[in-house]
């Protein structure tokens, strides 16, 4: 029990210490709104009293353990004066007043107030009955406990009452070790503040389900407010106005604007007034459609009066230069301080077309037909676009956000929404920036096991964030980027337009079970391109069968239900071009007949896709679209044992069960925290059970795509077999086998780091000698092959003399490193006089031995040359890379990358992914190498970097693989202090 504050003794005469801003942070909260952590200073007495006025009696009682209806001076004194190392407070604020508090006090053995080396503190939370069941306990445990571990603390000790079951639940949940006793009436909790894969996990789960529900009150309001509504016809305002009404939106909508008459009260049919504050209901979602200089004003109206969430589409912010940056940082404070998320500013607005919602908050003038697609992109223009390409083509989106500058809510957040979003199955994004590259790509892989996510990246060469983005620019090329993102199974696509094309085929057509693809047409030609398409793209073409020209609907239908049944194809693709009579002219009716025939034909075998490659035939791509009121097929088979998200009932959030964009009975729209009654599922909802192992429906209609071009059609079907094999294998991931644990020492490894970082360590990172490189490598299991330096020839012959013969002189100036080709390299030396003739007409042809830094080195096997490098991203984190060393990986780029840790799986891909590869394999004759021997390096070095964060960068070249065995003949590392992870620390929102 902690004892009561004004009992408590005196305080100790502590050293000032500097204000930790960096404590300072951001969070959402279970419900989806935000509120701010930060440290509590000695300005906050009127705040902490006004706070604790509004604590309920028994929430008092269960933190003092007596009644204790209101603090002293010395209770303020004392909870607002902490030395910041031994006494910490931090306080939750929403709209700059307290909503809960937690402190911890550092103590010994005994129980009493102690300083370091005493690595135990007493914590205790209280938070406003109002604000209770938010998850803000959880929430500051999280972040003063990394506080505490800061400052050497590494257990908590907590005194709860019996009957304070919320309490304990939250320190039972965390997922720290613990231990729990019961003492003298209250129970005694002991938690071990060291992170663990638990307590990871659970900080993870939590920050999805905050993140995931603040956008779902963002794209399902149940009132918006249009501010900046204009009273003539025309502009933004009332532009959105007329979308909202024209989508049929379901709940209440209010026009906003301060320049109204007093005597209006409507205009377009809705509420006008003055101020959100007039419009005297709860308001969930703001537009605001107002100049920027204004939108501070608009903020605090629409915060003071409980709006939930804002869109902004403003302009005039990061994008118009560094004062507009300035606003932008402004306008997220603001927003924030009242708990409230933004899209935008400069957005293009959110759509959300199911029918309990049906929410057009855009500048869309055309909603797109509800739909499986998800869809977020960070510009307006390419927002519009796609819409546009989606609309034409006849495809439906569940939902679709256009952040804009994405100040707040962003491409990460939107994943965690449809993770588990039951009415999205594909998720298309179009990304310029990527805030948090760590996390977006450990919330890609948790979506990508489920959906298919498929990108597009632009800004991919200039080196810097576009305007109004920002974000921490990475280093990282972007072909490494691309790699790390199908590491991570995201689709990566170069083109909106290809990402259009893997959309539809993914969202309306099950995922292939292989790479052979049948093609079947009426053109030898077309076929024949499309034969080639699928070679280029690295399928498994079967021989093209011709239908010839004379081909008819019925001859369509047949030969594609013949090869959906054939076992030896995994998909089919149709191509046609138009049918000629006898007359020489087009039959008009030849689409929709051949439309027609098609999808009877796919409906018979849904398991397999098909997709359909025409040249303008009028009316097929309609027709291959099921009728108005056809029950619609689920799309995302099951590919393999990857878990699902977690269902609406397993998630404590409500949630109708969707259907796809056939025109079916609406979804039973999810509540603000219930989940839906057993009695209201619609039709569709109740039909789950239904439905097939693969995940559709049985006997449904599915959409067949369609596409102006052989290589299109190709390149999405490639796209869905390799992202289907990428599901099959997540549901088998790797593992680093036992094995690797011999040969390393990482206690020995941190105390050398240490001991050559020193205590004024340079920050930009300091390259080892080579002595040091390969002492620290060894204890990995990571040997270099000795090389001696040579300054005459002399001490060339003493150093073979001493190394043995054959051996090899090499010169080690860098504008000749690694450079063979030009002449500094001379191998197989056999004895004294080879390598003396060799050192003469080195340095005759080249320069001089100060000039040239010869070294010799005894000959190794034969084998291939290889590269291997690690290198740490501040952004994207550290990033294993392999390739053939010389002209491949450095003139043609010929390298692949992974994530660290890899496991033994993600090294056997990292040798096999480059395009050289076969040359590790036997190519032309040759003997194979040693691969076995390579992937065990590969971990090792994964291992070395991923133990020992203040290891920046490794280098290996050459590493000379053979036969049997390999050997490392160069190695480079650099230290540098350990930059900060902030994917492993307390929830936060970004702060840019």
């Amino acid at each position: 029990m902690e004892t009561p504050p004004d009992q408590k003794p005196p305080d100790h005469a502590y050293p000032d210490h500097a204000y930790p801003d960096h404590w300072e942070a951001d969070v959402v909260l279970r419900d989806g709104g935000t509120a701010r952590i930060r440290p509590i200073t000695t300005d906050d007495a009127e705040r902490l009293v006004s706070f604790y006025e509004q604590v309920s009696d028994e929430s008092k009682y269960y933190r003092f353990f007596a009644p204790y209806p209101r603090l002293s001076a010395k209770d303020v004194h004392r909870f607002t004066h902490h030395d910041q190392v031994d006494r910490v407070g931090l306080a939750v604020t929403v709209g700059g007043e307290f909503i809960a508090t937690v402190r911890y006090d550092r103590i010994d053995d005994r129980g009493r107030p102690a300083s370091a080396p005493a690595d135990e503190a007493e914590v205790a939370f209280l938070v406003q009955d109002a604000h209770q069941g938010r998850g803000i306990a959880s929430a500051l445990l999280e972040h003063i406990a990394a506080v505490a571990r800061e400052r050497g603390i590494r257990r908590f000790a907590a005194e709860v009452l019996p009957a304070n079951a919320k309490m304990i639940k939250v320190f039972r949940d965390a997922g720290y070790t613990q231990k729990r006793s019961f003492e003298d009436g209250s129970v005694r909790l002991t938690l071990d503040l060291e992170p663990t894969a638990e307590s990871l996990a659970v900080q993870r789960g939590r920050e999805q389900r905050a993140e995931a529900r603040s956008v779902q009150r963002l794209l399902a309001p149940r009132s918006v407010a249009v501010v900046g509504t204009g009273r003539a016809p025309g502009g933004v305002g009332r532009t959105v106005l007329r979308n909202l009404l024209g989508a049929g939106f379901t709940g209440r909508t209010y026009a906003v604007n301060h320049a109204f008459e007093e005597d209006r009260t409507e205009i377009d049919g809705v509420p006008a007034v003055r101020s959100v504050g007039r419009i005297g209901e709860p308001v969930d979602l703001a537009v605001l459609a107002v100049p920027a200089e204004r939108v501070p004003e608009a903020v605090a109206d629409c915060g003071e009066h409980g709006v939930r969430g804002l869109v902004v589409l403003s302009a005039g912010y990061a994008e118009s230069g560094p004062g507009g940056r300035e606003r932008q940082r402004a306008l997220v404070r603001q927003a924030r301080s009242y708990g409230m998320r933004i899209i935008g500013p400069n957005a293009f607005g959110i759509i959300n077309t199911a029918d309990a919602v049906r929410l057009n908050a855009s500048l869309a003038p055309e909603p797109p037909e509800r739909g499986r697609i998800g869809l977020f992109t960070q510009s307006g223009a390419i927002g519009i676009a796609l819409l546009s390409g989606l609309y034409r083509r006849g495809a439906g989106l569940s939902s679709f956000v256009s952040a804009g500058n994405r100040a707040d809510v962003s491409g990460n957040d939107i994943l965690q929404y449809w993770y588990e979003d039951p009415d999205t199955d594909v998720a298309l994004l179009y990304l310029e920036s990527i805030g948090n590259p760590r996390k977006f790509t450990r919330l890609a892989r948790r979506t990508a096991a489920v959906k298919p996510v498929v990108v597009v990246k632009g800004a991919r060469h200039s080196g810097s964030a576009p305007p109004g983005h920002a974000v921490p620019v990475t280093r990282i090329p972007d072909a490494t980027v691309s790699a790390l993102m199908r590491q991570a199974g995201v689709i990566r696509v170069d083109t909106v337009t290809e990402l259009v094309d893997a959309g539809l085929l993914l969202a309306y057509q099950p995922l292939p079970a292989g790479p052979r693809v049948a093609i079947l047409g009426n053109s030898e030609s077309l076929g024949l391109l499309t034969y080639d398409a699928c070679l280029t793209e690295g399928l498994r073409p079967l021989r093209p069968r011709d239908l010839t020209t004379a081909a008819t609907p019925a001859d369509f239908r047949v030969a594609l239900a013949d090869a959906l049944t054939d076992d030896a194809c995994d998909a089919v693709v149709v191509t046609a071009i138009p049918h000629v009579g006898e007359t020489g002219t087009l039959d008009p009716t030849d689409g929709g007949a051949l439309g027609t025939a098609l999808r009877e034909a796919a409906s018979r075998t849904p398991s397999k896709p098909v997709a359909v490659v025409h040249v303008e035939i009028v009316g097929l791509p309609e027709a291959l679209s099921p009728p108005a009121g056809a029950p619609a097929a689920q799309t995302a088979p099951d590919t393999g044992p990857a878990a699902g998200p977690p269902t609406a009932a397993a998630s404590g959030d409500g949630a109708g069960h969707a259907v796809g964009p056939g025109g079916a009975t609406p979804a039973v729209p999810p509540g603000p925290g219930g989940g839906v009654p057993q009695d209201s599922r619609s039709h569709d909802s109740r039909e789950q059970d239904s439905r097939s192992h693969d995940g559709r429906t049985q006997g449904a209609v599915s959409r067949i795509p369609a596409y102006p071009a052989a290589e299109r059609a190709v390149r999405a079907l490639a796209e869905a077999v390799r992202y289907a094999r990428w599901r099959r294998e997540a549901g088998r991931p790797g593992k680093v086998p036992e094995t690797i644990d011999d040969a390393i020492d990482q206690g020995g490894a941190a105390a050398l780091i240490e001991r050559l970082l020193g205590e004024d360590a340079d920050p930009r990172g300091t390259r080892l000698a080579p002595a040091d490189a390969h002492e620290l490598l060894a204890l990995y299991g990571v040997p270099v092959r000795p090389t001696l330096p040579a300054p005459d020839p002399d001490s060339a012959a003493l150093a073979a003399a001493g190394l043995g013969y054959p051996v090899a002189l090499k010169t080690t100036a860098p504008h000749l490193r690694h450079r063979a080709d030009l002449g500094g390299v001379r191998l197989d030396l056999a004895d004294e006089a080879q390598l003396r003739l060799a050192y003469r007409e080195l340095t005759e042809a080249l320069g001089g031995p100060d000039e040239l830094k010869p070294v010799v080195q005894a000959m190794v096997p034969r084998g291939v040359d290889t590269v291997v490098r690690a290198a740490i991203d501040a952004a994207a984190g550290a990033v294993l890379s392999f390739g053939l060393a010389g002209a491949p990986s450095e003139l043609l780029g010929d390298l692949a990358h992974r994530l660290v840790p890899a496991t033994d799986r993600d090294a056997a891909d990292l040798i096999r992914s480059i395009r050289t590869a076969p040359l590790l394999f036997g190519w032309r004759g040759s003997a194979p190498v040693d691969t076995p021997a390579l992937e065990e390096l590969l971990l090792r070095v994964s291992r070395l970097v991923d133990d020992h964060p203040e290891i920046v960068s490794v280098t290996l070249e050459p590493v000379v693989v053979a036969t049997r065995g390999l050997s490392v003949l160069d190695a480079g590392v650099r230290l540098a202090p350990p930059p900060a992870r902030d994917d492993l620390g307390p929830r936060r929102l970004p702060s840019y």
